[in-house]
């Protein structure tokens, strides 16, 4: 369960990783990190380690979905996410999408799937 709520950070099903939403959310300080870049960068490797704890890379993301609560950020969150799969490829597919509100007053929220295969 996580910390958040009753949920999985992650599940294994039919050969695919799914993971529950990620913010920017740092553990060490108990805090979102500062501004968007950084709350995409933490979100990302949030992911990346809960990819890592069950054997999996970046290399196996096959899909995001990308929440923004700000839709004039999505050039920046296309640089950050670019930095983040520069040596990925194909690249996952992904879909943005602008919500007016994610928990903890976040500015994003990534959910990954990963194939398990």
């Amino acid at each position: 369960m996580s910390s958040f709520g009753p949920y999985s950070k992650a599940l294994r099903a039919g050969g695919f990783l799914f993971l529950s939403g990620q913010i920017g959310f740092n553990s060490q300080t108990q805090k979102l990190e500062e501004g968007f870049y950084n709350q995409t960068l933490r979100a990302l490797k949030n992911a990346e380690a809960i990819l890592e704890s069950f054997g999996l890379s970046r290399h196996k993301v096959v899909k995001v979905v990308a929440y923004l609560t700000d839709m004039s950020a999505f050039e920046e969150f296309n640089i950050v996410y670019g930095e983040f799969f520069k040596d990925v490829e194909p690249k996952p597919v992904r879909s943005t999408v602008g919500v007016k509100e994610l928990p903890l007053g976040a500015l994003i929220e990534l959910e990954l799937t990963a194939f398990d295969g």
